[in-house]
């Protein structure tokens, strides 16, 4: 009986381990400049973290944005849809991650520009990054995390 409870044990444990590892995949949508090569760079990084990625080519790309309540500052050569959530630019995804497991009250996140060294562009990273939280109700955006 000892045996049987240390093994239960055991395989509890490991499972709980490797939890995020069983998790079910998550579902992105990522609207993009159809001749934009970092677009598909940002697609490849989702899912290399485990997103199932769906890209869908537009010339409207900017109107993507705005429609889901991207600020003209954070427009980017693409968007993402994720749950309720959208990111726009290059935005790590630890940040990501930490928007889909808090569930801040925002239309999104974005990284403005397209800096050096982040996820799906060239270089080494040479400045902070600052992420910014925005809504769809014209309020300001506010910053979200720095990295």
């Amino acid at each position: 009986m000892k045996r049987r409870a240390f093994l239960l044990g055991t395989v509890s444990a490991t499972l709980i381990l490797y939890e995020p590892a069983l998790a079910a995949p998550i579902q992105a949508t990522l609207h993009r400049d159809p001749g934009c090569p970092c677009c598909g760079a940002y697609a490849n990084y989702l899912r290399g973290n485990g997103f199932i990625v769906e890209i869908v080519p537009t010339l409207d790309f900017k109107e993507v944005g705005r429609k889901a309540g991207v600020p003209q500052a954070f427009e980017g050569c693409h968007t993402v849809f994720i749950g309720n959530y959208v990111v726009s630019g290059h935005v790590p995804i630890e940040f990501v991650r930490k928007m889909l497991d808090e569930r801040p009250p925002i239309t999104g996140i974005a990284l403005a520009g397209m800096p050096a060294g982040s996820p799906g562009m060239d270089g080494d990273k040479t400045e902070t990054f600052t992420i910014y939280a925005f809504t769809k109700d014209s309020k300001a955006p506010t910053v979200y995390a720095t990295q």
